[in-house]
């Protein structure tokens, strides 16, 4: 197990330097550092000694990716690419173009991303699960059909839509809660619990849908028709052996939400107006902050390798006959 969990952190080391270079070179090729500047500066006729000063001060003055003036290591330490990106393996983000520190950043806003995320994970599991069990117990029936309609019907409308409708049908309308905003403390719930609910609605097209096929394949497997020849009733079957065997896909899938649970939803905190790292990856984008960019596409990608190691790991929970070596 510890010789499984040191390769994949070397394994990660070529994967993070790789998204890196591949975020460098998407935000540098539609940005240069000059309209970085005029974006930041905030005026419409800025003078080139302002832009050059802006750049000096945010160290933006320096070559891109190869520095032809320096020599020996420097031609590639002294460089925007490795000033700004080195740094972040050891988890020092630095300062975005506004002067704030990012990890302070990250740190402040994790809270509120979490307060929306991991309650709609938790419960979106649990009705997703359970309402793809209901529709496999009642394969073949009108409920089975209804239900898979029904999840057709969810997953065909844009997630736009559960977000504009529930604020002004929950939150204009009948005034239940804010339509936007957030507070600390015990009154974070009245600003969470809305995007909670759309969040959980959302996805139980697509989810539950998912769930239900692999329910479905794992019910014509051998185990399967043991346990209902030795007299146990469908239900217990269903809810006991099959969903046990069943959790390996449903791990796999799962993997993919855990860098949202830090990272947050990037529209339901931008037009609910919660400030968590959603809603700061986003104004980020807006104002061209590239030291935001990047920080948060690395966090993201750590927090995805993360997840696949634990699910790795949670597959030999799950299955003994996984081995890791």
């Amino acid at each position: 197990m510890i010789a499984y969990l040191i390769r994949r952190i070397l394994y990660a080391v070529p994967i993070l330097i790789g998204v890196n270079l591949l975020t460098f070179a998407l935000f540098f090729v539609v940005n240069t550092p000059d309209d970085m500047a005029r974006m930041q500066l905030g005026i419409k006729r800025v003078t080139p000694e302002a832009i050059e000063q802006w750049k000096r001060q945010h160290g933006y003055d320096k070559p891109l990716l190869l520095n032809t003036a320096a020599s020996g290591a420097d031609q590639f330490t002294d460089t925007i690419f490795w000033q700004k990106s080195a740094s972040m393996f050891v988890f020092d983000f630095g300062y975005s173009d506004d002067g704030r520190s990012i990890g302070r950043e990250i740190a402040t806003r994790m809270g509120p991303s979490l307060a929306i995320a991991l309650p709609t994970f938790i419960i979106g599991l649990c009705v997703y699960v359970s309402f793809a069990l209901l529709m496999t117990l009642f394969r073949g029936t009108a409920l089975d059909i209804a239900g898979v309609a029904w999840c057709v019907v969810l997953m065909s409308i844009s997630g736009l839509f559960y977000i504009i409708g529930g604020q002004f049908l929950v939150g204009k309308l009948w005034h239940l809660v804010p339509i936007s905003g957030y507070a600390g403390g015990t009154d974070s719930f009245r600003f969470v619990v809305l995007p909670i609910v759309i969040g959980v609605v959302g996805g139980i097209g697509s989810s539950s849908r998912w769930y239900r096929t692999i329910f479905i394949e794992e019910i014509g497997k051998d185990y399967v028709r043991t346990a209902r020849a030795k007299g146990l009733s469908e239900p217990r079957v269903l809810f006991t052996h099959v969903l046990k065997n069943a959790m390996i896909p449903i791990l796999t899938g799962v993997v993919v939400v855990i860098p949202l649970l830090f990272m947050g939803s990037l529209l339901t905190e931008s037009f609910f107006g919660i400030p968590g790292l959603g809603s700061y990856t986003i104004d980020a984008i807006n104002s061209q902050d590239f030291s935001v960019v990047r920080a948060m596409v690395f966090l993201g990608s750590v927090l995805y390798i993360v997840g696949l190691i634990l699910t790795d790991i949670s597959y030999t929970v799950v299955d003994p006959r996984v081995r890791l070596a």
